[in-house]
C-alpha cells in the first residue's frame, strides 16, 4: 500500500510539473534548419539558423532576414577599412553618431552592416565621398575624416 501511494505520488507531481525544472522556449527553427536536421541525419543545432554534422565536416547556415553583415562588419556596426573594397586594416562602431576616422592613416572603403539607415564617409569639410546604404559597402575616395550615421 505505502509504494502505491508513492508511486500516485510521484505521478502527480510529474503531471502537475511541480519536479521539473522551468523550461525556456524552445528556439523558433529555420525552415532550412528544419528540413536539413531531417534530411540529414546525425545533426546537430547550435542555434535557429545553424547546425552542424561533426561526422561529416559539414556546417548549415540558414540566411537570416535579421542578418546583415557586410564582409567582416559585424551585424548591427559601420565599419571603415584603410582598402578599397573592404579591405585591410577596419575600425569599426556600433553607435549611430558623427565619428572619426583617424585612427586609419586613409580610409578607402566603409560599410553599413545596420538593417536601415546610410553612413557617409566625410571630408574635414563635409562633402559626402560615399554613401552605403544598409547592408551594402562602398569605396571612397581619398580624404575621409569622418563617418555620419543616419537613422
Amino acid at each position: 500500500m505505502k509504494n502505491k501511494l508513492l508511486a500516485i505520488a510521484a505521478a502527480v507531481i510529474l503531471l502537475a510539473g511541480v519536479a521539473s525544472p522551468a523550461q525556456a522556449a524552445e528556439p523558433e527553427l529555420h525552415p532550412d534548419v528544419e528540413y536539413a536536421i531531417d534530411a540529414v541525419p546525425g545533426g546537430i543545432v547550435v542555434d535557429e539558423t545553424t547546425v552542424v554534422w561533426p561526422a561529416l565536416g559539414m556546417v548549415l547556415t540558414a540566411a537570416s532576414d535579421m542578418s546583415r553583415s557586410v564582409g567582416t562588419c559585424a551585424t548591427g556596426n559601420y565599419c571603415a577599412y584603410a582598402g578599397p573594397g573592404r579591405t585591410g586594416t577596419k575600425i569599426s562602431f556600433g553607435i549611430c553618431t558623427v565619428v572619426s576616422t583617424s585612427a586609419l592613416a586613409s580610409v578607402g572603403s566603409i560599410a553599413n552592416a545596420r538593417s536601415s539607415g546610410s553612413v557617409q564617409a566625410r571630408s574635414a569639410a563635409g562633402t559626402i565621398l560615399g554613401t552605403a546604404a544598409a547592408g551594402t559597402g562602398v569605396d571612397v575616395g581619398a580624404g575621409t575624416s569622418t563617418l555620419r550615421c543616419n537613422l
